[in-house]
């Protein structure tokens, strides 16, 4: 397939149309003033991000949710994070729970990438938003969307029960005993349950999911205790989706994924009924869950995602905000488990969007995607860039690139030209090094 690059006709009509159709970013206030016009009513925001660390998306990200809770009264961010890590975070902005300080309250995310929560965009947006919290009746909280707290989310459905209810914690604790003999080594459950080395724990997991709903129905006692009761229904459905999740693993790939975005959506749901009809919710999570998966390589595979369940459940209701870069630096690893590293990334690839972009001549900009002449021009496919929590520049196309719509995607896009590592609160060695030179190659 050729991808049209900036150079043919094509290309020069389609930076001759993102140039006529953007504005461009200048780092105050008014920068925004049209994106929060072209947002109007929508209850549900998402906001994704190109890599899992790139400073200027987290800062902005933040900077547009701090104008949406002000502006347009959203209620709360859930995020790309575990349930009970966040709920912990959610309890110190919102003054309650006995962490002295925010990195305190940010010490439950210690699974890899632990920079991915703890470094200090996100110190200083928490800061804010317990400060926003102290000075307003309107509390505006911070959820956990994903799904891999298989244990500690058994154990805090445990802790609550202990507290209310030593019966029920007698029959949860029992049921949760499925997992006693893996620990914490969730995939090894998945690995033994799919080959016949142990028997699955889906029953027990849904029998407990069902008991906490029922408990839930028949609370009508003060807010602070339905919240608490809350919290732990949503973690006794993490445990039941991350132990199908866990199985899925040894399956198809394309299931484990879906499982996992339909986790994320559910929860989003729930957050959204629990805070009442007319609740509005900021979504923090990568582009890839956030840009519907029916305008990119995914759909094609099968996947689906958050972004696509989102626009099929709330359609117009909703508004999806994605986030490119040309080159500059990232905080990712070199693979799963190891140290953060502050890497330089390649500049893009000619035939993305990420390089026409560039071509562009405007270094940070923002582009409505509902324009029609916009969609036009960037119907593609072309190539987009996605890194996560891992970056492997010598494996750039294959690791990082796929085919995808972007108008259909997205209905706007943020393009920061070049981009900067975020800072984690714990610096390893690796990351104050960096890994290479300014003069790195920019293709392969």
């Amino acid at each position: 397939m050729r991808f049209p690059g900036v150079m043919s006709k094509g290309g020069v009509r389609a930076v001759s149309e993102v140039a006529r159709a953007c504005w461009p970013i200048a780092w105050d206030d008014v920068s925004y003033d049209r994106l929060m016009e072209e947002i109007g009513e929508a209850r549900i925001v998402l906001i994704g991000e190109a890599s899992h660390g790139t400073h200027e998306f987290y800062r902005d990200r933040a900077r547009l949710t701090r104008r949406l809770i002000e502006e347009k009264g959203f209620a709360g961010v859930a995020v790309e994070a575990d349930w009970p890590d966040a709920y912990r975070l959610n309890r110190w902005v919102r003054g309650e729970g006995g962490d002295a300080g925010v990195e305190e309250a940010l010490s439950d995310f210690r699974r890899f990438p632990a920079w991915m929560w703890r470094n200090m965009d996100v110190v200083d947006f928490a800061s804010w938003l317990r400060d926003w919290n102290a000075g307003s009746e309107r509390k505006v909280g911070f959820y956990g969307l994903d799904l891999y707290s298989l244990h500690s989310s058994a154990q805090a459905v445990l802790r609550y029960l202990d507290r209310t209810d030593k019966e029920a914690a007698a029959r949860a604790r029992y049921r949760y005993g499925c997992f006693e003999h893996f620990g914490e080594d969730t995939q090894a459950y998945g690995y033994a349950a799919v080959h016949g080395m142990t028997e699955s724990c889906e029953r027990a997991v849904v029998a407990q999911l069902v008991e906490m709903r029922r408990k839930a129905m028949e609370l009508r006692d003060g807010e602070a205790e339905q919240a608490e009761v809350f919290s732990a229904e949503q973690n006794a459905r993490l445990v039941r989706d991350a132990e199908m999740y866990y199985r899925a693993m040894f399956g198809r790939p394309v299931e484990s994924w879906n499982v996992r975005d339909r986790h994320m959506a559910e929860t989003l749901g729930s957050v959204l009924e629990h805070l009442g009809e007319t609740a509005k919710l900021v979504v923090w999570a990568h582009n890839s869950h956030l840009g519907d998966a029916r305008a990119t390589e995914m759909g094609q595979r099968g996947e689906l995602n958050v972004g696509q369940l989102v626009r099929e459940r709330w359609g117009e209701e909703s508004f999806s905000i994605g986030f490119t870069t040309y080159s500059g630096e990232v905080t990712a690893a070199s693979d799963w488990d190891e140290p953060a590293e502050r890497k330089l990334v390649r500049r893009a690839m000619e035939g993305s969007y990420e390089a026409l972009f560039h071509q562009v001549g405007i270094e940070d900009f923002v582009l409505p995607l509902r324009d029609a002449g916009v969609r036009r021009a960037l119907a593609g496919p072309m190539l987009e860039r996605a890194i996560g929590v891992i970056y492997r520049p010598a494996t750039e196309r294959l690791s990082h690139y796929f085919e995808a719509r972007l108008p259909e995607q997205f209905d706007a896009v943020i393009h920061l030209d070049r981009t900067r590592a975020l800072i984690p609160l714990e610096k390893t060695v690796p990351w104050m090094a960096g890994d290479l030179p300014e003069t790195y190659p920019s293709a392969v």
